[in-house]
């Protein structure tokens, strides 16, 4: 059983996602952004409550920006999906997930060395250049069993 819904145009969305957010993280790193795409999607907690769709969570804007770097800054999100993209993210979708994005709600590129909490959130690990976060213990319920 897949861990989210999904349609065809979502698999493209999200790939194009993966790709615009960590290509220069290989394959490993692609998936590691897929996983905190769909921890978002099944959450339904913290900043991602009523979140139902892959598209509102690409979408999604917070505090006046997207969520995503990708959506207003990268021409990369732009382009078409490649199939190799295109199977990383129905690996996520069906059933892929690992440590440190296993549980992660949160990533970002702090240029510097990863901080042990990032905006209360507790640090998970780090791959390459990505730090990774899960929700603090408690709050966030929803994204262990998705």
């Amino acid at each position: 059983m897949a861990r989210a819904k999904y349609r065809s145009s979502d698999v493209d969305l999200m790939a194009r996602m993966m790709r615009a957010e960590a290509e220069g993280e290989g394959k490993q790193g692609m998936l590691y952004v897929g996983n905190v795409i769909v921890n978002r999607l099944v959450a339904n907690c913290s900043d991602f409550e009523g979140l139902r769709t892959v598209p509102q969570v690409i979408y999604q804007v917070q505090g006046g920006n997207y969520s995503f770097e990708a959506v207003q800054k990268g021409n990369m999100f732009y382009q078409r999906a490649r199939e190799s993209e295109r199977r990383l993210a129905k690996q996520n979708l069906d059933f892929w997930r690992q440590h440190p994005a296993k549980y992660a709600l949160w990533y970002f590129n702090p240029y510097a060395p990863c901080p042990p909490t990032w905006y209360g959130q507790p640090f998970a690990g780090q791959f390459k250049n990505h730090c990774y976060y899960e929700p603090a213990a408690g709050t966030c319920d929803g994204v262990y069993s998705g």
